[in-house]
């Protein structure tokens, strides 16, 4: 009885291994035919088999990756692709000639993501654009409990809500002009206050009922912004000596019966030696303070997503020994038609506090146009879902200018056009 219990087991062991490198479906239900009139198998057993191979055929098996380290635990690789066109054409009054408009296909982002655990609740994560030759992680991480993770590294402070989101589920495919004038890099008019740092940040929540957290994170970074090689690996030019510190709180809940999800807090980062105007007054001593409050929502098939940022940014005007108060702010709405299709609209405004601004500044691919004051965007767009946010093309208009002169002169410089994006991620 044993000998024939250990028979048929091995024939079913043998049965099963010839399947998973067999390369028709046609040729395992032959095998699994034999095996029945040879009373190897019954007829039950044949069934389950049968079910396990269509399950497997339908599956798709990723490909085994092996980490170097020998107490690698857990690896993954990801990627992001996104392809962009751009068109967007340029008015400028007063001028017999307007900044050469925008025509133009390019490759937005390449992400590449390698993430790895050395077990005891530690791992990394680093991910490099292979478009923009940046980093957008390079960290180390600690997640002592399921509630509480520390990053120390290169990554994106969690203050600024849409730029801590993530590129591969922007609803209006790029990030708001807002957004970009206050966390992008300082060239002078952007104040390049938030986004990549290096340094140690905290993120937590804590459970208020069983529908609602309270989210809180925490930092202290280089005040530098940061994402280059050189950049990252730099270890101080003795101009900007001391340390940025950053906070961020919400509150978190979602709906009953899966009715949706929303999030409202607000934020704040001190950045020392990163205020004054222009490039040349960084690590001079003058301070920039920025300030956010947010709020996100997904109610059934309605989104509604808005965000209010300023900073104090001392001897930051573009008129002489003063200080800057730059100001602005977002509201996007938007309706998913359908499973597979959105509609999405967004204005927004900003005040530079004549501090300046320029087109290419706040709308991205856009010519560069004349240095002004304010600025303000309509923009109109639709998504189609086709694999959720892995798979999705994205189409949008939008209509911006920006007027009124540093020393507060009439003046308009305006661009309209569309853009528009295809995203594949894994």
């Amino acid at each position: 009885m044993i000998i024939r219990h250990l028979s048929r087991s091995l024939a079913l062991a043998a049965g099963v291994f010839v399947f998973a490198a067999s390369a028709s479906a046609q040729d395992s239900a032959a095998l699994v035919n034999a095996l029945i009139r040879k009373g190897i198998l019954t007829n039950q057993e044949a069934e389950d088999i049968r079910a396990d191979l269509v399950r497997e055929a339908a599956a798709v098996v990723p490909a085994p990756a092996h980490g170097g380290g020998k107490s690698t635990d857990r690896l993954s690789v990801g990627m992001r692709m996104q392809l962009q066109y751009a068109g967007l054409d340029t008015d400028v009054s007063g001028a017999a000639f307007g900044p050469v408009a925008t025509h133009h296909f390019f490759t937005r982002r390449m992400y590449l993501t390698l993430k790895a655990g050395v077990g005891g609740n530690w791992g990394a994560t680093m991910t490099y654009d292979l478009a923009g030759g940046s980093y957008d992680d390079a960290i180390i991480e600690w997640k002592p409990t399921p509630d509480l993770t520390f990053n120390f590294g290169l990554r994106k402070v969690n203050v600024v809500y849409e730029e801590r989101a993530t590129s591969g589920h922007l609803k209006s495919i790029e990030r708001s002009g807002i957004t970009r004038y206050f966390v992008e890099s300082n060239n002078g008019r952007r104040l390049g206050a938030a986004s990549y740092r290096i340094g140690a940040h905290l993120d937590g929540k804590k459970e208020i009922n069983a529908r609602t957290h309270f989210v809180y994170s925490a930092a202290v970074t280089n005040p530098e912004r940061n994402e280059t090689f050189t950049g990252a690996s730099a270890s101080g030019d003795s101009t900007s000596n001391h340390v940025a510190v950053w906070g961020n709180a919400a509150i978190a809940g979602r709906l009953a019966d899966n009715g949706g999800n929303w999030i409202a807090g607000v934020g704040a980062g001190f950045l020392p030696d990163q205020g004054g105007f222009g490039t040349t007054n960084l690590g001079k001593g003058f301070d920039l303070t920025i300030y956010s409050a947010y709020f996100d929502a997904q109610i059934g098939r309605y989104g509604l997503m808005a965000e209010y940022l300023t900073a104090d940014i001392e001897r930051g005007s573009a008129l002489a020994n003063r200080d800057a108060k730059p100001a602005g702010w977002f509201i996007q709405p938007s309706f998913l038609v359908s499973d597979t299709f959105e509609l999405v609209a967004r204005y927004q405004r900003l005040d530079s506090d004549h501090r300046g601004v320029q087109l290419a500044d706040v709308v991205r691919s856009a010519p560069t146009g004349p240095t002004m004051n304010k600025f303000e965007e309509w923009y109109a767009g639709a998504n189609w879902y086709l694999r959720g946010n892995d798979l999705k093309f994205q189409l949008g208009a939008l209509s911006g200018k920006t007027t009124e002169t540093v020393t507060g002169a009439p003046a308009q410089a305006k661009t309209v056009g569309v853009r528009s994006q295809m995203q594949i991620q894994f």
